[in-house]
């Protein structure tokens, strides 16, 4: 399927071979089409990608990706189904469609989608894992279908060595209640864009949480469209960027209907020459969205010289009649009062900077809300600290 919702009539101020999307201040209104050559070239100056190293990225912006389906592991659970469904599916571009490049070449290249069914009342919980994609560039198309009033847990796991662009949706029924969790533990060499599209119908739930740890070059970018009245969107995540690794996420949050809800979250840890970080906040309270509540924070912990992080919130308000609105960003290096009782108790410097990280990141882990998948990812950090040592500031 092929669709476009450009921002102004360009037929009107140049030639069609000239035609380019402009980009826009209001987030909604900004050019999206699952065409690729509906978008220039990308240079790294536009605004979606200045914080991004566009020249790791060549081979997802312009070349041919593979399109074909791919191994992935599940385990039987009541409720959850898995399997692969046609383009042509009327599912596919109901919660959002690309406003880049990578994510409209993963649209245009993908042959099949992966369906994900989850219909269970009770609270279940499925994990679906990549591990096999292998180095080759590709591209992945999957919808997750979320009945009405149906509970429990999605976890996504990715492993493994990757060059991929894909196109996730999250179509969220009438009072659901689940929580998505998108694990990211990729090999050293692995590139993975990524854009998240999430719908949610009248009194639905969504707790979406990304965890990225692996990686060269991460960007994941979640959005939510609360499109029905009192329905509810928390989006958390964690990430820790080492040397040279980069890991990104442009999260946006569309308040529609009335009476919503919505908390953004990120905290991210970083240390080594040339680790970078960006985060970019986007809430947009739309003129039908009375009763609105939202807050986005995002809190970065700079561990060594080199390091960088990006931190951008941006909150724009059409109508007059909310509950609250506000943003907050933070990027610094050690509480030095932390460290000093914590060294006053007989913890070592290096321990009591391991503490702090942990207890740090840990506050959205244990969000979670699934007990393996938690003790997992606090290993799984454990081993990235045990592995580097956290400098003294």
């Amino acid at each position: 399927m092929t669709s476009s919702t450009p921002t102004i009539d360009q037929t009107a101020v140049a030639p069609s071979h000239m035609r380019a999307p402009v980009p826009v201040q209001t987030r909604s209104e900004r050019f999206t089409s699952t065409d690729v050559t509906a978008f220039p070239a990308v240079t790294g100056r536009e605004v979606m990608w200045k914080y991004t190293p566009v020249a790791r990225l060549s081979e997802l912006l312009t070349g041919e990706l593979d399109g074909s389906t791919y191994a992935y592991d599940t385990v039987e659970v009541p409720g959850v189904t898995t399997s692969w469904i046609a383009r042509d599916d009327a599912r596919i571009g109901t919660a959002g469609l690309p406003e880049d490049r990578v994510s409209a070449n993963a649209w245009s290249r993908f042959e099949q989608a992966l369906l994900i069914g989850f219909a269970g009342t009770e609270d279940t919980e499925a994990t679906i894992t990549r591990s096999a994609l292998g180095s080759g560039p590709r591209a992945a198309h999957t919808v997750v279908e979320i009945a009405p009033g149906a509970r429990g847990t999605l976890i996504l796991q990715n492993r493994g060595s990757a060059h991929l662009a894909e196109n996730v949706e999250f179509l969220v029924g009438a009072n659901a209640d689940v929580t998505v969790v998108s694990v990211q533990e990729w090999d050293d060499d692995a590139i993975h864009i990524a854009a998240h599209f999430a719908r949610l119908e009248e009194g639905a739930r969504l707790k979406h949480v990304a965890v990225t740890l692996g990686g060269s070059v991460v960007r994941l970018n979640p959005s939510a469209h609360l499109a029905g009245a009192r329905s509810d969107a928390e989006l958390l995540g964690a990430y820790f960027a080492d040397a040279h690794q980069h890991l990104e996420q442009q999260v946006y949050v569309h308040h529609d209907g009335a009476e919503t809800r919505s908390r953004v979250t990120y905290k991210g840890a970083l240390q080594g020459e040339g680790a970078r970080t960006v985060w970019i906040g986007d809430v947009l309270i739309g003129p039908k969205a009375v009763g609105t509540d939202t807050y986005e924070q995002n809190r970065n912990l700079v561990l060594t010289d080199g390091a960088r992080a990006d931190s951008v919130p941006n909150l724009e308000i059409e109508t007059g009649d909310i509950v609250g609105a506000g943003h907050a960003s933070a990027t610094g290096r050690f509480d030095d009062e932390q460290l000093f009782y914590l060294q006053s108790r007989g913890i070592t410097e290096e321990e009591a900077r391991r503490l702090v990280v942990r207890g740090f990141l840990f506050e959205i882990v244990q969000q979670i809300g699934s007990p393996a998948l938690q003790e997992h990812l606090q290993t799984a950090i454990e081993a990235e600290l045990t592995a580097s040592v956290v400098a003294a500031g």
